[in-house]
């Protein structure tokens, strides 16, 4: 078994507008959306949910929110930690919260040696008695791996289901695992690489841009017509793809996005997450109103 292809939708994580608590509600609304949107399935407590940034009390909550807000969508657990006793404990967390909607705890690459990689997922494998979707993240993670170890370990283990790859660049990393494994490879790093990494094999996108209508529309494009159809769809959506993707500041841009389309209550982010400057908010306005299928009111103030 492994995850479906096409766009798996990655949650932000709504708070409170002084961002004590995470807004249930706002939450609800999200997923309600990727599943009108067409999404294969939902990522929740990745990097862009910051779940590395909610309490033990608060992840178990959201998992259950989005479980309780979708009857058919499938779930990929993100898990925050490393350390292998840290991850089981992340993991024993939300799996009762999860329960037979869960499609994969999402792990993060915890070594670049292959064989201690091997052994660790296996180990988180057996003990929680899940599959696992590996992600390689090195910019989150502090580990980069090569890309033939990092194929190397995931032989190893029969329980992986997927692998989300951000590594950088992207479409040679997406287009090694693809030769040399026999479980979907998702893209992330906010789309910046979809196109390309379609024509190298991906399965398609597990990322959290704020459109991810432009994410199905590319994926879909992809498969019915080829790069060419693709490449025509996703030009329209790239200025913004490329805007969010900025350093330090992308989650307080896509939460704004999120706030301006009226799918969260609050742009509240977490610290260390950063506000963006009021010229980039209002810059973001201006992206969305050029981008297929978002209309914003007239009299729209960013900040």
């Amino acid at each position: 078994m492994t995850l479906r292809p096409g766009v798996w939708g990655v949650l932000a994580t709504p708070l409170t507008a002084d961002g004590s608590a995470v807004d249930m509600d706002s939450l609800t609304r999200q997923v309600r959306h990727y599943e009108s949107i067409g999404a294969a399935g939902l990522t929740v407590l990745g990097v862009f949910g910051e779940a590395a940034r909610l309490s033990p009390a608060e992840r178990r909550t959201v998992v259950e929110t989005v479980v309780a807000s979708t009857a058919s969508l499938p779930l990929v657990v993100g898990i925050s930690a490393l350390e292998l006793d840290q991850v089981c404990a992340e993991a024993e967390n939300i799996l009762p919260a999860a329960g037979d909607r869960l499609a994969g705890l999402m792990v993060q690459v915890n070594t670049a040696d292959p064989d201690a990689l091997g052994k660790h997922l296996r180990a988180v494998a057996d003990r929680t008695d899940q599959p696992i979707v590996v992600q390689d993240y090195p910019v989150v993670s502090g580990v980069s791996i090569a890309v033939a170890d990092l194929v190397a370990a995931i032989r190893m283990v029969p329980a992986v289901v997927a692998v989300k790859s951000e590594s950088s660049p992207s479409p040679p990393a997406v287009a090694e695992l693809v030769a040399g494994l026999d479980v979907p490879v998702f893209g992330g790093l906010g789309g910046t690489c979809l196109l390309d990494e379609l024509a190298v094999g991906a399965a398609g996108a597990m990322t959290g841009f704020s459109v991810p209508e432009g994410l199905l529309a590319c994926v879909s494009a992809y498969c019915q017509g080829g790069f060419e159809a693709a490449r025509a769809v996703w030009m329209d959506y790239l200025p913004l793809v490329n805007f969010e993707f900025q350093a330090g500041i992308a989650l307080g841009l896509r939460k704004h996005s999120l706030l301006l389309r009226g799918l969260i209550e609050s742009d509240a982010v977490r610290a260390p997450g950063a506000v963006p400057p009021a010229a980039m908010l209002s810059l973001l306005a201006e992206h969305l109103r050029q981008t297929p299928g978002i209309v914003l009111p007239d009299d729209v103030l960013a900040g």
